[in-house]
């Protein structure tokens, strides 16, 4: 594990993960949803057709549950424990996930770490399952914290609470710089709810055009192209 510093960080950069640092990292993550609720509720269910970028765990395993005819009141009731199954499992069958890097990631996280720039997450994963894909895919040195999918309603609501949480704890000051870096509309839209700057990667599968259309503040190809004075200017 890297040893993280006790003082100030210069500024706070918050990551996506699918699409963003790794992609093409199996079929595992969705077949722990599809796991997490037929051992908690015995229902048969897919995230076939379910536009699952951008959106959080617990939303896409609302509406497999809804397209199974779950009530609402099932569905409420019976999540928790479908979200600790669905963790469970993927802890168990994640394999290694070598070659799954998205261009350039680990040398930019080495630089920015070396900058002196905290990292952290911003994913619609649920936390067991993102912690141990990261893990898996030797990324998880890099990060000191996350805002993961059950922990707040919105991807908003997921950046606004790591900001907040890196406020708090005294790693970065109200004014020092934040960004958030996705491959989604769904990160475009979270960072311009939070007045942060925001970073586009054309590394998942939004067709350049429509991230051009969310007016990103900077549309990268790939992290490769990430300069220091983007984050810190």
């Amino acid at each position: 594990m890297m040893t993280f510093p006790k003082v100030k960080y210069a500024a706070l950069v918050l990551f996506d993960i699918d699409g963003t640092l790794v992609r093409r990292a199996g079929p595992h993550h969705r077949e722990a949803l599809v796991e997490g609720i037929r051992r908690v509720t015995g229902l048969k269910t897919t995230t076939e057709g379910i536009p699952v970028q951008g959106m959080l765990d617990p939303d896409i395993l609302t509406l497999m549950l809804e397209r199974a005819g779950a009530s609402r009141e099932r569905i409420h009731t019976a999540m928790p424990e479908i979200i600790e199954a669905a963790e469970r499992h993927y802890l168990r069958v994640c394999p290694a996930l070598k070659g799954t890097h998205c261009p350039a990631v680990e040398p930019v996280l080495d630089r920015l770490t070396r900058r002196g720039i905290l990292l952290g997450l911003v994913t619609g994963n649920l936390t067991r399952i993102g912690w141990r894909k990261l893990e898996r895919a030797g990324l998880r040195r890099y990060f000191r914290f996350g805002a993961f999918g059950e922990t707040a309603k919105t991807r908003a609501g997921l950046a606004r609470q790591a900001i907040r949480e890196a406020r708090r704890r005294g790693w970065i000051e109200r004014h020092s710089p934040v960004s958030l870096i996705g491959d989604a509309p769904a990160d475009i839209l979270a960072a311009r709810a939070n007045r942060i700057r925001v970073i586009a990667v054309r590394t998942g599968i939004t067709p350049r055009e429509e991230l051009h259309r969310h007016a990103p503040d900077f549309l990268l190809p790939n992290l490769r192209y990430l300069r220091l004075q983007m984050i810190e200017g």
